[in-house]
């Protein structure tokens, strides 16, 4: 899966709320060569905030900034090869945009040019080359990319199995709200793989996984309860409500 902002791609192309007065500003900007106006001025285009959409106005000011060096546009301009949105489809093309975006330490663009070796796009599928750009992505705190690289210890895929690491890795982003996470740690906590054995937990985490419509974890829940007390359920419920996300790190 992709980011565009695991498969979208990631871009950090964020719809823009555009007040009246700003898109004279972010032009007047962009044409005197600001990067992040450019940049900016390709999103509002891109997503038609503040002025009519057009995948060719998006590229073209994307370009600019790209060619200044910024890699949330290098990042951008992959997103839309890779898409196909604006220019013909060329996971080749995509792939020199997420890496250039990604050699500048862009998590973004880490994390898309890890998505590409995990999936054989453009290149030979690569398991280690990919974990080693979804880690990169995960120490700058990307809770998708902290996912993907839980996942992979999980099944030992481009670094050796090690489940423990596993559930270090899918705690940092489920702890983000991620949710694909949260129902993954709480798959560890019902059957105690790489950690204690622990049904409130694995109650909390499926039902926070559920309410962002996780497939199957109503069903992994509810199985759950049914080997607890009505104390552990109301406790776990309680943990539920309470939980709020913490930032990434």
């Amino acid at each position: 899966m992709f980011f565009r902002s695991l498969i979208l791609v990631f871009s950090l192309a964020t719809v823009l709320h555009v007040q009246a007065g700003e898109v004279e500003e972010t032009f007047r900007r962009a044409n005197e060569g600001d990067p992040i106006a450019q940049n900016a001025l390709g999103t509002m285009y891109d997503h038609g905030q503040g002025v009519p959409q057009d995948d060719q106005e998006a590229l073209r000011w994307y370009r600019f900034a790209a060619e200044q060096g910024l890699a949330e546009a290098q990042n951008n301009i992959g997103t839309l090869f890779n898409l196909g949105q604006g220019v013909p489809q060329n996971d080749e093309e995509a792939i020199k945009w997420f890496r250039l975006a990604a050699e500048r330490g862009n998590a973004i663009g880490q994390a898309n040019l890890g998505n590409m070796y995990a999936n054989g796009q453009g290149v030979a599928k690569d398991f280690k080359e990919a974990f080693k750009w979804f880690r990169l992505s995960a120490e700058q705190g990307n809770a998708a990319s902290q996912q993907r690289v839980g996942l992979m210890y999980a099944n030992g895929h481009g670094v050796p199995q090690d489940i423990k690491e596993a559930a270090q890795w899918y705690r940092k982003s489920a702890e983000q709200g991620y949710a694909h996470a949260q129902f993954n740690l709480g798959v560890l906590y019902l059957n105690g793989q790489g950690l204690p054995q622990d049904y409130v937990q694995a109650h909390m985490w499926f039902n926070l996984a559920a309410a962002n419509a996780i497939e199957n974890a109503v069903k992994a829940r509810d199985k759950t309860a049914e080997l607890m007390t009505p104390y552990q359920i109301a406790e776990a419920q309680k943990m539920a409500r309470e939980w709020k996300p913490l930032p990434g790190k």
